[in-house]
């Protein structure tokens, strides 16, 4: 009978542990993970978070809502908030931007506040061709919320992580002096684009900053590593012309990302009719593929509403709920009469 009740409490606490093994696996090894950097998979509806050269890639002003939620069957064990603008200025043949983003994990044991201003400025090569630049200001704050975590020294098999009276069980782990750490984080990009294609490549975290929660980590650790991404794409439409809003069209793409030991690769099709547009995408870690993505979405008029799914086909399951996105975003076009000699259908 004992021991099925300690089989019984070791299920019940799995997945609760797991969440809490990987956060303090974060901030105590400080292993060079890519946590730090949510990622969407509706990337078209986050642009400026994909590169900072996409900043000012509409006619006007240009505003963003985002919300994933990651395996919402383990309760709020990755949730992520983020929030921009963007804009391009003709006569200054410039872009400026703003992100304001949230991240939360593990029910809020480790959160991550940034706020971030962007800057893009557009080079014309040829007739058809253009060349951009982007550059990411950011200012970082990472929350970590001690008295939520639970150690194995604490876990108890018949009463759990607290005693009968509710009296948490003591553990011999030492918390950090402090539990927020603020720093600075630098970002580039670049961007390569005609009416057909584009391309880019991005640097984030080009400074190295320290998000370290101790002061005495790790000797070898020189900071959060820079996350490399190559990304690209085509447009295809009929006739060989641009597509405008509502335009029929398709888009192949694909992103790469590499930070420290951790390579991402995702490829996808997407495509619209009218005001309608949608896709599939598959994700792969690398060495383990990760999930298929499907998602859906329409427009009408200046606003553009999405969801997507992440079907997780990693050996982890679909009972973790996979992950639901959705992106919303409202353009103001100064012109209604608008020629867009790019490939950005899928962003607009």
């Amino acid at each position: 009978m004992k021991k099925e009740k300690q089989f019984g409490f070791l299920v019940r606490m799995s997945g609760k542990l797991f969440l809490m093994t990987f956060v303090v696996f974060i901030i105590g090894m400080k292993a060079d993970v890519m946590a730090q950097d949510p990622i969407f998979s509706q990337f078209y509806f986050a642009p400026t978070q994909l590169n900072p050269a996409f900043v000012g890639n509409s006619n006007g002003p240009n505003f963003g809502l985002n919300y994933r939620n990651q395996w919402p069957t383990m309760p709020n064990a990755y949730t992520t908030y983020a929030a921009s603008y963007d804009q391009f200025f003709d006569r200054y043949n410039s872009g400026i931007g703003m992100i304001l983003m949230s991240d939360n994990a593990g029910d809020g044991i480790l959160t991550t506040n940034k706020v971030a201003l962007q800057y893009s400025y557009r080079g014309q090569l040829s007739q058809d061709l253009f060349l951009k630049g982007g550059i990411e200001f950011a200012y970082v704050q990472n929350n970590l919320a001690w008295e939520k975590l639970v150690f194995f020294d604490q876990l108890d098999p018949d009463f759990g992580s607290t005693t009968p009276g509710g009296t948490p069980l003591p553990s011999s782990e030492v918390p950090p002096e402090s539990t927020t750490v603020f720093y600075p984080d630098i970002s580039f990009g670049l961007a390569l684009y005609s009416p057909v294609f584009y391309g880019g490549v991005v640097l984030h975290h080009m400074n190295n900053p320290s998000n370290s929660f101790y002061s005495d980590a790790n000797p070898l650790h020189s900071g959060l590593p820079i996350r490399w991404t190559v990304h690209g794409g085509a447009q295809i439409t009929s006739g060989g012309k641009t597509a405008g809003a509502g335009s029929p069209f398709l888009s192949p793409n694909i992103i790469y990302a590499h930070q420290g030991p951790f390579r991402q690769l995702n490829l996808g099709l997407h495509g619209g009719v009218g005001p309608v547009f949608g896709g599939l995408a598959f994700r792969h870690a690398w060495t383990t593929p990760d999930a298929l993505i499907f998602s859906f979405g329409f427009r009408t008029g200046s606003l553009r509403i999405g969801y997507s799914f992440d079907y997780t086909v990693s050996s982890l399951g679909i009972s973790t709920g996979g992950a639901h996105e959705i992106g919303l975003q409202y353009r103001i076009e100064r012109s209604k009469q608008i020629d867009y000699n790019d490939c950005f259908g899928l962003f607009r």
